[in-house]
């Protein structure tokens, strides 16, 4: 775990931010904060999320302000099922490219989308991920009802039970 931790953070420095390259999914897409119509603080925990389920209304805005409370790298990632689990196994796959890309350099980036160079999910909009201590946002525009969750896709947080459904109204 620690392995991980470390990886994750000395990979962070070497990703870019990617917004503009974020997509549009079926059950919405990234938005400016200015557009953002309620603010909902989410709490990352190890690992837990709080609050454990998310309530929006289609056509709403919203600004999520990520707080990672725990001692490990989290991610706050919108997606279905299938999404989640796709992203689980590109987060698998990309941990030692993660480890040996950051070898090379220093500090730390932290609360950024991106891309992993590897056409990895993190440039479309819907994932950040947020190191311990630190916070982030991401501002979100739900477009009609879908069966969503929010996770978190570091490799066995997901199954530990770090997700919890978005309820789309």
């Amino acid at each position: 775990m620690k392995r991980l931790f470390i990886a994750a953070t000395l990979a962070m420095a070497s990703l870019p931010t990617l917004a503009s390259e974020a997509q549009t999914f079926a059950f919405g897409e990234p938005a400016p904060a200015a557009k953002a119509t309620r603010t909902v603080e989410v709490l990352l925990k190890d690992i837990a999320f709080e609050p454990g389920s998310l309530q929006v209304k289609a056509g709403e805005t919203v600004r999520f302000v990520l707080v990672n409370e725990g001692k490990l790298p989290h991610e706050f990632n919108l997606g279905d099922k299938a999404m989640h689990a796709e992203h689980q196994k590109e987060m698998i796959a990309m941990q030692g490219k993660m480890f040996t890309a950051g070898m090379n350099h220093e500090g730390m980036a932290h609360g950024h989308t991106m891309d992993h160079g590897d056409g990895h999910g993190h440039a479309g909009g819907n994932t950040v991920l947020v190191m311990p201590g630190q916070r982030a946002e991401l501002t979100w525009t739900f477009r009609k009802s879908a069966p969503i969750e929010f996770a978190c896709n570091v490799p066995g947080h997901y199954q530990a039970g770090m997700v919890g459904p978005v309820t789309i109204e």
